[in-house]
């Protein structure tokens, strides 16, 4: 009896490495392009709260350019860059031109505080459970994507950006909209 419950439990074991190796081996080998969207892709929908209590879609701002900014306070470039886009966001805003800043912080209450300290008045959507963040492929903050009219990728940016960078890039979107 000893001996078949040491083949069965070789067995299971077997198939559990198996199963754990093609697992590995899959998630290895897929592209991170079929993954998350890059230049070129449609931009995938995503549904958030915001700070103003409101539920704000991507698919709600169709046939106009987007930039949508991932951020933490906890993150000095993100703190850094805010300034220069809020500038933007004040100069594009009427322009018809969407800002959706996707702040990872866990408390609602620290980034209204640090919106509220530095006189920012951006659309802050809230995602502290990282769920658009892991469907954008996300690892570094800032990390910032320029949606064009039609709805697809035009710039992918990570890292922090200057108001000239800003405002070049969306003077691009807003000429092809």
């Amino acid at each position: 009896m000893g001996a078949r419950k040491k083949w069965v439990q070789i067995g299971i074991f077997a198939i559990v490495l198996i199963i754990g190796v093609f697992t590995i081996i899959t998630n290895l080998s897929a592209s991170d392009s079929k993954k998350y969207p890059q230049v070129g892709d449609k931009a995938t929908n995503f549904s958030l709260v915001g700070l103003d209590g409101k539920t704000h879609e991507l698919s709600e701002y169709k046939g106009k350019p987007v930039l949508i900014n991932f951020w933490g306070t906890f993150c000095p470039p993100c703190k850094e860059e805010m300034p220069a886009l809020q500038k933007q966001y004040d100069k594009w805003n009427k322009e018809g031109v969407i800002f959706l800043e996707v702040n990872v912080d866990k408390n609602k209450v620290t980034v209204q505080g640090f919106m509220d300290q530095y006189n920012l008045n951006m659309p802050v959507l809230l995602d502290a459970k990282e769920v658009v963040r892991k469907q954008y492929g996300v690892m570094d903050y800032p990390t910032t994507f320029f949606i064009g009219a039609d709805g697809k990728v035009a710039v992918k940016k990570i890292g922090q950006m200057t108001e000239a960078f800003v405002d070049e890039t969306l003077s691009k979107l807003a000429v092809k909209s």
